[in-house]
């Protein structure tokens, strides 16, 4: 049994224009100390997902349909008192600009501690031995949990924030977009760190972003999300060197190659769909340069290119092919 199993999730937020379906009939797998990328354009569901497991959707969202399967209990059935246990404890989040979270007037140390008070029959004193340790597993010198947020450096805020997001011993972390307005250094020093610990703690570890390049050495496999849907998973290796569908095939050429020849990436022509009135037949039809009139009228199931590689095209053979 696998760690944490989507099952045809649906997630629609309830607008005054209509339904936006956020995220629509997505599918994945997490095993225990597998890390997993989420990747796609802004507003194709990636936080959506994320939101839709910890249960933490604002009241406009609501999970219509599917299952998300924690070590076999499925998160979308339990109470709010029951997702309150479980939140933090099993599943745990560093949101895009957590760093900005912290109360400016509370020690650091004391956030954290309240934490663990909240979650756990536990006194202050023991509440904050702990924080001292999880200071240290995340790379910071204990005694700093005395100081105050505006004390400490971008960086050392969001290590600050992942040590509370593992303060209960979560069995899977999310990071959306964890790395957002840090320098290029200290995001390697980041995602090296999340690496570090889900491999020491054998914890699954979803990790979100937009930008497909930071993937290759901190996951095991990636999911590309566009309009609501998963167009393509695999491990790395497959979404990189054997892509099976146009848009990854798109995104990974965005990037500059430093071994060819110096030259400005293009960018994918056109926007996404607008999600309140989707289309018939394939999301990425109309931008997509291998569109033929079934990819207006029929969508494209998910089918197996290679050994847990699956592409949801009705051209993937061909893209596997190189076109």
């Amino acid at each position: 049994m696998a760690l944490l199993e989507v099952k045809h999730l649906k997630t629609y937020f309830d607008t005054l224009k209509g339904q936006y379906k956020a995220v629509d009939d997505v599918n994945f797998d997490l095993e225990y100390g597998e890390a997993l990328g989420l990747v796609g354009e802004s507003g194709c569901g990636k936080t959506t997902c994320a939101l839709s497991i910890a249960r933490l959707l604002p009241k406009e969202g609501k999970i219509y349909g599917g299952k998300i399967l924690l070590e076999g209990t499925d998160m979308v059935q339990l109470s709010d008192d029951q997702i309150r246990e479980k939140r933090w404890k099993d599943v745990s989040i560093v949101f895009q600009g957590a760093m900005n979270a912290l109360n400016p007037v509370m020690k650091v140390g004391d956030q954290i501690a309240e934490a663990i008070m909240l979650h756990e029959k536990i006194k202050k004193e023991d509440a904050l031995r702990r924080t001292e340790r999880l200071f240290e597993l995340v790379e910071m010198p204990a005694d700093r949990i005395r100081n105050y947020p505006h004390e400490f450096s971008g960086g050392m805020k969001q290590r600050a924030m992942i040590a509370m997001a593992l303060a209960c011993n979560p069995k899977i972390i999310i990071g959306d977009e964890p790395t957002t307005a840090l320098d290029v250094m200290v995001q390697a020093q980041i995602l090296n760190l999340l690496e570090k610990l889900r491999r020491e703690l054998n914890m699954g570890l979803i990790l979100i972003t937009h930008d497909l390049s930071i993937l290759g050495e901190t996951c095991d496999k990636i999911a590309v999300m566009y309009a609501g849907k998963i167009v393509e998973i695999g491990m790395v290796e497959d979404i990189f060197e054997r892509t099976a569908h146009p848009y990854t095939k798109r995104l990974i050429s965005c990037f500059p190659n430093i071994s060819k020849d110096k030259v400005i990436p293009a960018g994918i022509e056109g926007i996404p769909q607008n999600m309140l009135e989707p289309q018939p037949g394939c999301s990425f039809y109309p931008r997509c340069h291998l569109a033929t009139d079934l990819c207006k009228t029929e969508v494209p199931t998910s089918i197996e290119v290679g050994k847990k590689h699956f592409s949801a095209c009705h051209r993937a053979s061909e893209v596997l092919n190189g076109r």
